[in-house]
């Protein structure tokens, strides 16, 4: 596990990641979402790089200092360095740091412009247990249809996240990540539908799926008559693996 402690001081000043974390819930696809303490400003979750730290310990840390969650599935997929991206930065952060009484030292160096790199990350949104700190007071999931307008320019980042999560959800089996270890086919088609923004043929869906051979079916559901109970199924982790390493 990457360093949980780094100090204050011995950050890069002019990097950062920031991350997208996804989850799945009551069939949406939703971002959580931190607010600046003692402020309406909402951002992603993200962080400095410890000047002894790589870039994707640093991302590791920041998801584990919010969800409490390890190993999880995490992709880099862009990196943010637009001139523009800081336009209206310096009058924004003194707006925050003056709503938490941060000092001015503080402000002088967060008002440096810096680029951020970009990953997404994918969890069971049941197991995350969102934690505050010093610069937040509150946290919530939402739909990515409906984010508000976020700090500089993270409404831009979800949305190019979305769009390389849509592109890998096959290639890198990208929508099991959201489920719990067993699910319904139907339950996999909804992520699928969700993630992508339209409907499926089931049929289609569920002869794709298990054409991939990645599948194990356990059992049904009792849920009513044992004709009519869905079949469970688990991602098989072997096969899997091979899966993705022959689509290298």
């Amino acid at each position: 596990m990457p360093n949980r402690d780094v100090l204050k001081g011995d950050w890069l000043p002019n990097i950062s990641v920031d991350c997208v974390i996804f989850g799945f819930q009551e069939n949406h696809l939703k971002v959580l979402l931190l607010k600046f303490r003692n402020n309406k400003v909402w951002s992603l979750a993200g962080g400095f790089i410890g000047k002894e730290e790589d870039v994707e310990d640093a991302a590791k840390r920041v998801l584990w200092q919010r969800t409490g969650l390890e190993n999880i599935y995490l992709q880099q997929f862009h990196t943010f360095g637009d001139l523009k991206r800081n336009i209206g930065a310096i009058e924004k952060h003194q707006e925050i740091n003056l709503a938490m009484g941060r000092s001015n030292d503080d402000l002088n160096w967060l008002s440096l412009r810096y680029i951020s790199i970009g990953y997404y990350a994918l969890v069971d949104y049941l197991k995350v247990k969102v934690t505050l700190n010093e610069l937040s007071d509150d946290s919530a999931w939402m739909d990515v249809d409906q984010i508000p307008a976020l700090f500089l320019d993270h409404n831009e980042i979800i949305k190019t996240g979305l769009v390389h999560l849509r592109s890998s959800i096959d290639t890198k089996l990208a929508a099991f990540n959201l489920l719990p270890e067993t699910f319904t086919m139907s339950e996999l088609q909804k992520v699928y539908e969700t993630i992508l923004g339209k409907v499926l043929v089931r049929t289609n869906f569920q002869r794709k799926m298990l054409s991939l051979d990645i599948l194990d079916r356990i059992e049904k559901k009792y849920s009513g008559g044992a004709h009519k109970a869905p079949y469970l199924y688990r991602l098989d982790r072997k096969k899997a693996e091979a899966f993705l390493s022959s689509a290298l």
